[in-house]
């Protein structure tokens, strides 16, 4: 966006002039005049010198000449005569040299043509100087013998001339040179700031506040300077203002104020997704926890004693939550609670929840004793077809059942489906076997931008090939990612997606990186290594870090994308929204987009609250000049209202399924 709006900005401003360029063509023009006046008035000077010059010479010869014939020599013996004016000749300073008798015959005497010995001739033309011709009397006593005329030669006064104006010429261009240089290297000097105010003003229009001008120059520019970056600061502090109170809002709308954990409306939002969505919808197993008697607990320790131990159980469910990928918790009501994991399979969750009951068990426990303390919880299997509603009742009754027991439990109704999904060894089975047989394929999914859905990249999606058939990557990645194996199968995905690069120069692609694989320094070196190998072609493959994936491993986030950046290799914020991460660290890192998650994108022509929040999103992205990008887009009222709010590209069931890499 950035560039286009530079290379729109620059061709507006073709053809108009600079004000460097402008005080340059003034004060040159005004030098050159100058210069030129100077030359000419010093050439004229020159000229009417080297002329007097030449006519002193001429009469000087001509008397000199004519005292010889009247004294020296007999001025009426021609041969005498003739040998003087040879002699006066020969000294090649004169063109003529004549002696002339009383009726105007010349008794001796001795011409040559006009020649400069090193002017050329167009300046011989150019200056024409006059000939000056001097004559003197020849007497011999009281009688008048004749007269001697004496014309002088004008070649080394031409010569004279040449030289002075070539002296003239090369000290005005020595001057106009040195003159203009030094012009523009003030104009440069002082100008400067202009050109960083100009470049702050264009930022500032991208919402782009960082940009500052130090540079010092005049009194009045520096005022200038100042105000701008003043101004700079004030609008930064504004936006950074509003996005915090977006992000407080999120908060409010999104997250529970006592545990932090996500709300009930954003909970049940983003497992609607995840169990209805054409698109996302994946086998789960839905977790409801409740903390028996925690009524009497507040009669008797008080509210605040109460918040302190819903705060500890959110520790605990948030502590479960990141040690299994893709799975998120909320608190419902009260002492309620709901963990929904995705792609697992009931007997798994089972055993996982029977720990995490256990674990609870003891936090409350410990603060309410000597109170009886129990936690419940009721498992309910994710069916294909099945929606939000049916699976929250079936978690519902498990708890009720679970509750009527008494004693801290889990309990998994008999008829939800403990075998119809794999467990974890055989999870592994599946995965290993793929990856060592190099079973993975590329699906690719086309992202778009505008009313006329304009191809801005593909995103990469990875299936394996099992017993049962091609496996998705929403059914693998989590227990990929549980079981440690992810950073293999993203060496394959991007291994696959450069060669596909390669045999399509004109692609882009974008690659989702796993969690474990961000955290491990060997598939971060292995990464670097191979995007390096690539060359200019990795510039066209996006790399997505998911934000869950930045709040818990910072330090190596950070020193991979700026790695990343260094080598000219895009990286996106992926799952963008779902992380509770800060805005600052679009401020920090050098991220290019963010992919918000598609919980905020379902039904978002509906939700107010979600519309406003991504509207402000992308007002604070571009500021920063950051992409923003959307998932999950199923309708055409969603992409409409993306449209509006000014997305870079979104992605979706309505704009485009997935398709095999090699068709």
């Amino acid at each position: 966006m950035a560039g286009m709006l530079d290379n729109s900005y620059n061709r507006r401003q073709r053809g108009e002039i600079t004000l460097q360029t402008l005080l340059l063509l003034f004060a040159g023009t005004l030098l050159t005049l100058t210069l030129v006046v100077a030359f000419v008035t010093s050439y004229g000077y020159f000229r009417d010198y080297v002329a007097d010059q030449l006519a002193a010479h001429a009469r000087d010869g001509a008397t000199a000449t004519g005292l010889s014939l009247s004294n020296a020599i007999d001025g009426s013996d021609p041969v005498a005569s003739a040998s003087l004016i040879d002699a006066v000749f020969d000294s090649g300073r004169y063109l003529a040299v004549e002696y002339l008798g009383h009726d105007g015959e010349m008794i001796a005497g001795r011409r040559m043509p006009l020649q400069a010995n090193r002017a050329p001739e167009w300046f011989v033309s150019l200056a024409a100087l006059p000939l000056p011709v001097a004559e003197a009397e020849v007497v011999r006593g009281w009688s008048r013998l004749g007269k001697v005329r004496v014309v002088s030669h004008p070649g080394r006064a031409y010569d004279d001339l040449w030289h002075i104006s070539l002296g003239l010429l090369l000290s005005a261009l020595v001057i106009a040179t040195g003159g203009l240089l030094g012009l523009f290297l003030l104009l440069r000097r002082t100008l400067r700031p202009l050109k960083e105010v100009e470049a702050q003003a264009r930022a500032l229009g991208q919402r782009d506040f960082r940009k500052r001008v130090s540079i010092r120059s005049t009194r009045e520019l520096n005022r200038v300077t100042e105000a701008m970056n003043q101004m700079a600061d004030d609008l930064g502090q504004l936006f950074e203002g509003q996005g915090k109170l977006i992000q407080h809002l999120r908060r409010v709308n999104n997250e529970d104020p006592v545990t932090g954990l996500a709300s009930r409306s954003a909970f049940d939002q983003r497992m609607k997704v995840e169990v209805e969505s054409e698109e996302k919808s994946a086998p789960g197993v839905l977790v409801m926890l409740q903390l028996a008697y925690f009524a009497d607990y507040n009669l008797a320790y008080g509210r605040d004693e109460g918040d302190r131990l819903l705060r500890q159980v959110a520790g605990g469910i948030r502590a479960f939550v990141a040690r299994h990928a893709e799975s998120f918790a909320g608190r419902r009501t009260g002492a309620e609670f709901a963990v929904f994991v995705p792609g697992a399979s009931a007997a798994d969750v089972r055993i996982w929840a029977e720990q995490l009951v256990r674990e609870l068990d003891g936090i409350y426990s410990d603060l309410s004793a000597p109170m009886d303390a129990h936690v419940h919880a009721g498992l309910a299997v994710a069916r294909p077809g099945d929606g939000i509603r049916v699976l929250l009742a079936a978690a519902d009754e498990a708890l009720r059942a679970a509750q009527q027991r008494g004693d801290s439990c889990s309990l998994l109704l008999p008829d939800s489906g403990v075998e119809s999904h794999h467990n974890m060894e055989t999870w592994r089975t599946i995965i290993t076997q793929a990856i060592r047989e190099d079973k993975l394929s590329l699906w690719l999914q086309p992202m778009v931008h505008g009313e006329g859905q304009t191809l801005v990249h593909y995103q990469v999606f990875s299936r394996i090939e099992s017993a049962e058939g091609p496996l998705k990557a929403g059914l693998f990645v989590p227990m990929a990612e549980r079981l440690g194996l992810v950073s293999d199968i993203d060496r394959m995905l991007l291994t696959r997606a450069l060669e596909c690069l390669e045999r399509h120069p004109e692609r882009r692609l974008a690659v989702s990186l796993g969690s474990n694989s961000i955290a491990s320094d060997s598939f971060r070196d292995d990464l670097l290594n191979m995007v390096t190998r690539a060359g200019r072609t990795a510039g066209r493959l996006w790399l997505g870090i998911a934000e869950v994936t930045i709040q818990h491993h910072r330090k190596a986030v950070s020193s991979l994308v700026r790695e990343l950046s260094r080598l000219g290799v895009p990286v996106l914020v992926d799952r963008f929204g779902v992380g509770g991460v800060p805005f600052s660290y679009l401020k920090r890192l050098p991220f290019r987009a963010v992919r918000i998650d598609h919980s905020f994108i379902h039904n978002l022509d509906r939700h107010d609250e979600n519309r406003f929040w991504l509207e402000s999103v992308v007002g604070i992205a571009h500021s920063r000049g950051v992409k923003v990008y959307a998932t999950g887009v199923e309708t055409a009222a969603e992409y409409s209202v993306l449209c509006r709010l000014g997305i870079d590209g979104a992605m979706g069931y309505h704009l485009g399924r997935p398709f095999a890499a090699d068709t």
